[in-house]
């Protein structure tokens, strides 16, 4: 993996760069959508490649892990032939979907024994073994094993939690040394900081991670529920220690107005299910606000979806049509408000690059933040 970078703002943090990957290059700052099961919910690759075109997307480790299970995944050629995806491919490392499952695991030293939620045996993720898994996976981005911590939660377990990251982290490091990759391409991994809300805590984590030498470094354990302000106090504690001529990836963020407002802290990249999700219940984003497409009051309204036409979705079909598909609970509007949803999001990270360009990053933010904060 190789990064360059290729502007800065002079305003704010924000940079724009290249990352070279086996397949293919990634502009950042970039999006990723997640295709935690092996698909991005509700869009066929062939959409997905032709209308949103990311050049990364996101897989989840726990989720493939159960399902369908390494060895299938082994015999396909790794999840990017299984999958019929020839761009590149980025995999968590479990650690938020067993942060998630606190009810069903128990985290010790060794690593994490867990529940299946799909049918209750019991399984264990160690440092090692979750580096096994994304080789076997075989995504060009993988993540170091972690704990994401709680919010609220107490300043000595965040502590301790921190410590046990970063001992996971050279246990990681260490384990890959040991494997060769299965599918013919370098693997790049990323460390995790983590601190949870706790300043000095986020400042020895990236003072650690940034010391761990990797291609790249990541942020965990934000956006899991507190107020986006204390999430960009932390962001900005920690982009001011991780190398500048590396990526910095924040995950698990967030709604459009998290992502302009990281991207001037320094943040390069981004993955949330939010896009996809939201899209199923009815909410769109917009460059103008968020629409819920199920108000009544979009019954008659025969206007495009969004007039800026990111996707071919955006002039093709009707707001009131689309509401018509959510009020018969038809699949179609499902599909038709994901592939919106996306594109806006690989939009206006796109544009964050032009204007970084430009040098007037800044300015656009700004007005960007102040009409997406509506609710039309």
């Amino acid at each position: 993996m190789e990064f360059q970078l290729q502007g800065k703002d002079t305003q704010t943090k924000a940079r724009a760069g290249n990352i070279t990957l086996p397949h293919g290059t990634v502009q950042t700052p970039i999006f990723m959508p997640v295709g935690t099961v092996g698909t991005v919910k509700g869009v066929h690759q062939r959409e997905l490649m032709d209308e949103i075109n990311p050049d990364i997307i996101l897989g989840n480790t726990y989720h493939l892990f159960l399902r369908p299970q390494t060895h299938i995944l082994e015999k396909a050629g790794g999840l990017h032939r299984f999958m019929n995806w020839d761009r590149n491919i980025l995999t968590d490392s479990g650690g938020y979907q067993v942060y998630s499952l606190s009810a069903n695991r128990k985290i010790k030293e060794e690593g994490v024994k867990f529940k299946s939620h799909i049918d209750g045996s019991y399984h264990v993720f160690t440092p090692e073994n979750v580096m096994e898994i994304q080789r076997s996976i075989g995504a060009d981005i993988i993540m170091a094993f972690d704990e994401c911590t709680p919010y609220p939660c107490e300043y000595q377990y965040a502590k301790r939690s921190m410590h046990m990251t970063h001992r996971w982290l050279d246990r990681c490091m260490s384990h890959l040394k040991t494997l060769q990759p299965l599918y013919g391409y370098e693997q790049t991994l990323f460390p995790i900081v983590q601190g949870s809300t706790y300043k000095d805590l986020r400042k020895q984590s990236a003072e650690y991670i940034a010391n761990a030498g990797a291609k790249g470094n990541a942020i965990g354990g934000l956006s899991v529920g507190e107020p986006a302000e204390e999430m960009y106090a932390m962001t900005e504690v920690v982009t001011e220690i991780l190398p500048e001529d590396k990526p910095r990836y924040l995950m698990g963020v967030g709604t459009p107005i998290n992502l302009l407002e990281c991207i001037a802290l320094g943040i390069d990249m981004f993955d949330c299910v939010m896009p996809t999700r939201n899209a199923r219940n009815g909410m769109l984003f917009t460059a103008e606000g968020a629409i819920n497409i199920k108000n009544k009051k979009w019954e008659d309204d025969f206007s495009p979806i969004d007039e800026m036409a990111i996707t071919w979705v955006d002039t093709a079909y009707s707001k009131a049509y689309v509401r018509h598909l959510f009020s018969v609970n038809e699949m179609l509007g499902k599909q038709i408000a994901t592939i919106h949803n996306l594109g806006f999001y690989l939009w206006l990270v796109r544009e964050s690059r032009k204007h970084i360009l430009a040098g007037d990053f800044r300015e656009w933010k700004e007005r960007m933040v102040h009409q997406m904060d509506n609710r039309l």
